[in-house]
């Protein structure tokens, strides 16, 4: 995406050097296997098909971070209970 976005051909040597320039060490067999898969598809219009999907991924894990809350405030007020007890347990 990134040589397409900048208007440049989608090709083995591009790809190559644009996986060096970000530190990463380039598998040949995968370079070529991912342009033979590029080859004939519209990149602008995968990208809008793709987009929606994008997007609604992190919707998906907002549910998550609300039942982690949750989690840690019962995990919260049990360690205040149990605090409350071995205080009591003190004073007999």
């Amino acid at each position: 995406m990134l040589l397409h976005s900048a208007g440049q051909k989608v090709d083995e040597a591009g790809m190559k050097k644009v996986l060096e320039a970000g530190g990463v060490k380039a598998d040949d067999a995968r370079i070529k296997a991912l342009v033979a898969a590029l080859d004939g598809v519209n990149i602008d219009e995968a990208i809008k098909t793709a987009a929606p999907i994008v997007a609604a991924a992190p919707a998906a894990a907002a549910p998550a971070a609300a039942e982690k809350k949750a989690e840690k405030k019962a995990e919260e007020k049990v360690s205040e209970e149990e605090a409350v007890s071995g205080l009591a347990s003190l004073f007999g």
